[in-house]
C-alpha cells in the first residue's frame, strides 16, 4: 500500500535519504533542526556550518529571536549598565551563514515521525521534519504556586524581561516623587529579589545601585525609604561559592543596605503586598522572582525519559532509544564526566553549555560520516559573580578572590565570551560610557501600561501535549502539510 512505503520513508534512519520515483532515485541532503538559539544551540549551529561541507546536510535553526543573548549580564541590562543591543549578538554575521532561521518557537515534537511543531511569530503553525533533531530550548523561571505569584511576579530570563524591569523600577521612582501619600511612597520604594543564586544576588546589587544613584535625581525623595530585600529559602547565599566567598559576598550585600533574609521563601503576593513565610508583610508592588530555573516546557511535549525534569542523555548527549536525536544545555541531563561521581549531572550553566554545543555538531557530523560519538568531558572552569561598582566575588580555577581584582575577572571573563567582536566593542564602551558619565535614568515605556506575567515574555502557556502533538503531525501529514515529507505516490 502506498501509505506503508510512505511512512516507511518518513522513519528512516539518519543518513543520507532519497525517495523512489520511477525507476530513478532520488537523493537529499539530511535535515539537521537546531531548537534554541541559547549557548547550547548556536555554538552547535556555528560547527556545524564550519566543518560540514555545503552538499553533507541542510542546518535549520529554530527561534523566536535571531539574536544569541549573553544571559550573565541581564542585570547589567536592567540597571541600565549596558544597552540592551549590547548582549543581543546577531546570528547573521557568521562568515560562513547558511543556516535558515525559522522564526517561531518549538511547541511539540513527535519523536516517531520526526517532526517538529513550530508556532511562528505570526501563530502560524509550521510541521517541519528533521533526520537530526538538537534540542536545545533552554529553561524557563521555576514557580511554584504561590497566591499571586504568577499574576503579579517579574522574572529575569529574557531580554524584554530585563528592559521591563528597568522601566518598572524608575516608573516606581517617579511616581514616588509625584505622590503626597507617605503609606504610597513606602510601598513604591520597597523592593524584593526572590532568588539567592547568581542571577538573584545580582539582579538585587546591580538595581540596588540603580536606585541608590537615581534618587539624587529626585529631591523630594528621602534615599532612607528605598529599601532592597534579598530572600531564599536556602541557609547560605550562592552555596557553590564555598563558606568564605558566599560569607564575602553576604557582607556586600548587607553593607550597601540590601536586606537579606534565608530560609525565607514568599507565602503570598498581591498588587501592593509581599508576605513572606516568616510573618512578615512588606508593602511594595515590585517582586522579581529568580528562584532557578526548570526545563524548557517543550521537553513535556515528548514522550522521553527525563531525570529531574531535563531530558535523560547519554554522555555523547544522544537520546536513548532515538536514532539523531541530542539534547544539551538546560533542557539535558547530560552526564558530568569529569566529576567522576556516579549520577553526576551537568548543572545548568553558560559554561557547559558553551562547550556541549560543539560537541553535538562534532557528534552530529560523526554519525553522518560513519565515525563513533565522543563522550562531553569538560571540568568547571570556576565561577565569577559580578556585584556591580567595584564589588564582585569570584573563584577562577578554584582561586577565590573578591574586590576590584575578582571584578576584573568576572568582566574579562564575560566579555572574552562574547562571540562577536561587534557585540565585545559595544559591551567594553557601555561599561566605559557609565563609568564616566553614569545613567541618566531614561524609562523607554516599554509595556508601560499593560500588566506583565512571566508567561507574557516566556511563552509557558504556549506548548501543546504529547497527544496535541500526534494530533497535529497526524493531520498535517494527511494533509501533506508537513514541509519537506513524502506523503503519497
Amino acid at each position: 500500500m502506498w501509505w506503508q512505503w510512505s511512512r516507511a520513508c518518513e522513519r528512516r534512519p539518519p543518513g543520507p535519504t532519497g525517495a523512489a520515483e520511477g525507476n530513478n532515485t532520488v537523493t537529499r541532503r539530511p535535515r539537521i533542526l537546531v531548537i534554541g538559539a541559547g549557548f547550547a544551540g548556536v555554538e552547535c549551529v556555528r560547527r556545524l556550518e564550519r566543518k560540514l561541507g555545503p552538499d553533507e546536510a541542510d542546518v535549520a535553526l529554530v527561534t523566536p529571536f535571531s539574536y544569541q543573548l549573553y544571559l550573565p549580564l541581564l542585570p547589567q541590562v536592567a540597571s541600565g549598565v549596558l544597552t540592551p543591543q549590547s548582549i543581543a549578538v546577531s546570528l547573521r554575521r557568521s562568515k560562513k551563514y547558511r543556516t535558515r532561521i525559522i522564526p517561531g518557537g518549538a511547541i511539540g515534537v513527535d519523536l516517531e515521525a520526526k517532526v517538529c511543531v513550530i508556532r511562528s511569530i505570526t501563530d502560524e503553525i509550521i510541521d517541519e521534519p528533521y533526520d537530526y533533531l538538537v534540542l536545545a530550548p533552554g529553561s524557563v523561571t521555576r514557580t511554584f504556586d504561590i497566591p499571586g505569584l504568577a499574576e503579579h511576579a517579574f522574572g529575569m530570563k529574557t531580554l524584554a524581561e530585563a528592559a521591563y524591569i528597568r522601566d518598572h523600577v524608575i516608573s516606581q521612582l517617579d511616581l514616588a516623587d509625584a505622590s503626597d501619600n507617605p503609606e504610597e511612597r513606602r510601598a513604591r520604594l520597597q523592593f524584593v529579589v526572590v532568588g539567592g543564586g547568581y542571577a538573584g544576588t545580582e539582579t538585587a546589587a546591580c538595581l540596588q545601585r540603580l536606585t541608590h544613584a537615581a534618587v539624587r535625581r529626585y529631591p523630594r525623595l528621602d534615599p532612607s525609604l528605598i529599601r532592597w530585600h534579598l530572600i531564599d529559602i536556602a541557609p547560605k547565599l550562592m552555596p557553590e561559592l564555598g563558606d568564605r566567598l558566599g560569607k564575602q559576598a553576604l557582607k556586600i550585600l548587607r553593607d550597601r543596605g540590601i536586606d537579606v533574609s534565608l530560609g525565607v521563601s514568599v507565602a503570598k503576593v498581591t498588587e501592593n503586598e509581599v508576605t513572606f513565610t516568616d510573618g512578615r508583610v512588606i508593602p511594595s508592588h515590585t517582586l522579581i522572582w529568580t528562584a532557578g530555573v526548570v526545563a524548557s516546557p517543550l521537553i513535556g511535549t515528548m514522550e522521553a525519559e527525563t531525570v529531574r525534569g531535563r531530558l535523560a542523555v547519554t554522555p555523547e548527549m544522544t537520546v536513548p532509544g532515538h536514532d539523531g536525536v541530542f539534547a544539551l544545555g538546560d533542557a539535558a541531563a547530560v552526564p558530568d564526566l569529569a566529576k567522576g561521581e556516579e549520577g553526576a549531572i551537568c548543572p545548568p550553566t553558560a559554561q557547559h553549555a558553551m562547550r556541549q554545543g560543539p560537541k553535538v555538531a562534532d557528534n552530529i557530523i560523526h554519525s553522518l560520516r560513519g565515525e563513533p560519538l565522543e563522550p562531553y568531558v569538560h571540568k568547571d572552569l570556576g565561577l565569577v559573580v559580578d556585584l556591580g561598582g567595584k564589588d564582585a566575588v569570584s573563584r577562577p580555577l578554584g582561586i577565590e578572590l573578591h574586590g576590584i581584582l575578582a571584578q576584573a575577572v568576572a568582566r574579562g571573563y564575560h566579555w572574552s565570551a562574547l562571540r562577536t567582536g561587534v557585540a565585545k566593542a559595544r559591551v567594553m564602551v557601555n561599561w566605559l560610557l557609565n563609568a564616566v558619565a553614569g545613567d541618566d535614568f531614561v524609562r523607554t515605556g516599554f509595556q508601560a501600561r499593560k500588566p506583565a506575567q512571566l508567561k507574557d515574555f516566556e511563552y509557558t502557556d504556549s506548548y501543546l501535549t504529547p497527544d496535541q502533538v500526534r494530533e497535529e503531525v497526524r493531520k498535517a501529514e494527511a494533509e501533506g502539510k508537513v514541509r519537506g515529507k513524502v506523503t503519497g505516490g
